[in-house]
């Protein structure tokens, strides 16, 4: 009898554990469901190099998402969210570092992103990187900071390498169309060499930030590629904000003023602000002074009838080639 109770008593527990088992599975899928990757292995890379790779976490469902806490399970790593809470269909990045210079050879670990809602869940992301002790990038990664548009820039990294005494750095790959890399050894003594890898971008490159991965290329048989991380932002001159002037729900024959605020790094005088329609429904008041900052008010008066309007102004600047633009929209609904 007791042999009897003893299997039952085994089996109910084997149940409960089987069952929760399985909520756990199933309470942490949903929100795997919104990971881009699963997991990221930065591969081989030099010691001191600056190693960052961005998880992209998109929201699928109609409840907002909180992240209640981003951890990882060994100190080689870090990881932080742009944000922590995403409405519906918006995303974020989870950026996670890879420490270089303490730590080296072999290295696993896993970032931790706990959820507090709409439920609560945890997801692991395994990591992993082989950190070579022969190759050493200083600094470690080509950083060009912020840029002016049409300024270009350039940077230098040294790349040192101990070991064969034969050994060469090739050249670079993967470089995007606004960059330029030029290798020159500098140093060869015993088993140690020491090059320079000048990287340049170019003066037409877009406004916007740029991130991206070029390799080192070697001549060594297993491990050739050495990957760099590059990046930076070329900025505008002149900025608007904001970029989009949204009015939101307005009915027929409504007004409505929002400011445009548009900043420049030396003062400016604005010329001409034109739109691409000819429906007459928003006026400028255009600004006399030359100043750092205008704040430009802008203001619509809905046409009869319903639907929605978009319209793209032209902001023309004395002395200055290109011309910026802005948007402006909002939704006419007729009825009382």
């Amino acid at each position: 009898m007791r042999i009897q109770r003893a299997g039952l008593a085994a089996i109910a527990a084997l149940l409960m554990f089987n069952t929760g088992a399985q909520a756990a599975s199933q309470s942490t899928e949903w929100a795997l469901k919104m990971f881009e990757e699963k997991s990221h292995d930065f591969g081989v890379v030099a010691r001191g190099s600056d190693v960052r790779h961005r998880i992209k976490i998109t929201n699928i469902y109609k409840e907002t998402v909180q992240i209640a806490d981003v951890k990882t399970s060994c100190g080689c790593t870090a990881a932080k969210p742009s944000k922590y809470t995403l409405k519906s269909l918006e995303s974020a990045y989870v950026e996670i570092v890879m420490n270089t210079v303490k730590f080296t050879r072999k290295k696993e670990s896993s970032v931790i992103i706990r959820f507090s809602s709409p439920q609560h869940a945890e997801v692991r992301i395994p990591i992993a990187a082989y950190i070579r002790t022969d190759v050493v990038t200083d600094p470690g990664s080509v950083n060009f900071g912020s840029v002016d548009q049409g300024a270009g820039g350039v940077r230098t990294i040294t790349v040192s390498y101990a070991g064969r005494a034969d050994w060469h750095l090739r050249g670079v790959e993967n470089l995007p169309e606004y960059l330029k890399a030029e290798v020159a050894e500098q140093y060869r003594s015993g088993n140690s060499v020491r090059y320079s890898l000048k990287v340049t971008l170019d003066k037409n490159a877009a406004v916007g930030p740029f991130r991206s991965q070029m390799n080192l290329i070697t001549d060594d048989t297993s491990n050739p590629r050495v990957p760099l991380l590059v990046e930076g932002e070329v900025v505008s001159d002149i900025v608007i904000n904001p970029g989009v002037v949204a009015f939101g729900m307005l009915k027929p024959g409504q007004e409505k003023t929002a400011s445009v605020v548009i900043r420049g790094k030396r003062p400016f005088k604005i010329t001409k602000v034109e739109c691409e329609s000819d429906l007459h429904a928003f006026k400028v008041r255009m600004p006399e002074d030359k100043k750092v900052v205008h704040i430009v008010p802008l203001t619509i008066t809905t046409p009869d009838g319903s639907g929605t309007i978009v319209e793209t102004f032209t902001v023309t600047i004395d002395g200055r080639k290109e011309p910026v633009t802005f948007k402006a929209f909002c939704k006419v609904v007729a009825g009382s």
